[in-house]
């Protein structure tokens, strides 16, 4: 088998990989790193004995459900670059496909010339002269040759680009084959992750009883409000007075919607949401699509001031931008919250915020 036979077959074999692992399960790029930790969400501690420290208790679960939340930003970016990816793949097997037609045709234009060239014996011009019974027919088809030769030559330079142009396509197949692969086990981490992080935090609410959970529960309940009270005693409110953008309001219309419903990981509806499934949906829904992830809302979307927001802006919450909601106005959010949990109203206080971004900038 020919070198450039081999090469097409190298580039046929990584496309049907590469299309084959995308069909499968679970499949992704690697997700970009978090930001290190955030200050603002305690790092998980020796699980803590159920009854005798419902602080630490809570301390401990805001720990595990804020990994779970990095690790589903994580898992959810590796989603959105797996579509990329799709796309990229298609469109490189589309290419390949269409450059082995174009390839043939030139293989088979050559072919012709060189059949018409052994037809004439393969002898040189002043030869055919010499020995033609007609010189002066000879002499007229000499342009005609002419014009041959040259059309060969625009024939060897077009197979030559093409064969280039089909190896770069088999090399980026592979490149991209790679990345997938990575991304595959890294969206298989992620996912463990999540697992582990929930599961512990299950465990460790299993343990609790009856009475330990409604003091939990109040504990939360308390915790926060004090967090909403303190942002509110600083007088933000008398500065926030931005009104919703057309699309805002769509979007706000659709957060409020989805209210009741279930938080779940890497979900983006319609029965189920993880926090920046939700706003991602709603601003789809408003016909104006952003990131998928809150880490990649944060960095891509235009920042403004918490004094300057308006409904339908979201807020990003903790150092590393793990958690997203979306602003509806009189210093509350609509947000999924985290698992077990369903989307609800809450203060827009009530967490540490890093920041305020709008997508309809």
């Amino acid at each position: 088998m020919g070198t450039g036979k081999r090469r097409l077959l190298t580039a046929a074999v990584t496309v049907v990989c590469a299309v084959t692992v995308l069909a499968a399960p679970g499949t992704a790029f690697a997700a970009p790193k978090p930001t290190p930790g955030s200050s603002a969400a305690p790092s998980a501690s020796p699980t803590p004995p159920p009854g005798k420290d419902l602080e630490k208790v809570r301390k401990k679960l805001d720990g595990l459900y804020h990994d779970a939340a990095v690790a589903t930003d994580a898992y959810n970016a590796a989603e959105e670059a797996a579509k990329q990816q799709s796309a990229r793949i298609v469109d490189l097997a589309k290419k390949i496909v269409e450059g082995q037609k174009k390839l043939d045709g030139l293989k088979n234009q050559a072919g012709a010339a060189a059949r018409a060239q052994y037809r004439n014996g393969g002898l040189p011009p002043t030869a055919q002269f010499l020995l033609s019974d007609d010189p002066q027919q000879f002499i007229d088809g000499a342009g005609t040759v002419l014009n041959g030769q040259r059309a060969t030559s625009k024939l060897i330079v077009e197979m030559t680009r093409t064969q280039k142009d089909l190896q770069t396509y088999a090399d980026d197949a592979s490149a991209e084959w790679q990345k997938l692969e990575a991304g595959r086990k890294a969206k298989a981490a992620a996912k463990k992750r999540i697992t582990q992080q929930i599961t512990e935090a299950e465990q460790l609410e299993s343990r609790l009883e009856k009475k330990e959970k409604e003091r939990l529960a109040k504990l939360e309940e308390e915790a926060a409000h004090k967090a909403q009270t303190a942002w509110l005693d600083t007088g933000i409110l008398k500065e926030v007075s931005g009104k919703a953008s057309e699309q805002g309001k769509e979007a706000v219309e659709f957060a409020t919607a989805q209210l009741g419903k279930p938080y779940v990981w890497g979900a983006e509806g319609p029965r189920s949401y993880d926090c920046s499934g939700l706003t991602s949906q709603a601003w789809a829904k408003a016909g104006h699509p952003i990131p998928r992830t809150s880490q990649e809302q944060w960095k891509q979307l235009r920042h403004v001031d918490v004094k300057d927001m308006r409904p339908g802006d979201l807020i990003i919450y903790f150092d590393d931008a793990s958690h997203v909601a979306m602003y509806v106005g009189d210093g509350a959010i609509i947000h999924a919250p985290r698992p077990g949990r369903t989307v609800t109203v809450a203060g827009a206080g009530s967490m540490p915020i890093l920041g305020v971004v709008r997508p309809d900038a």
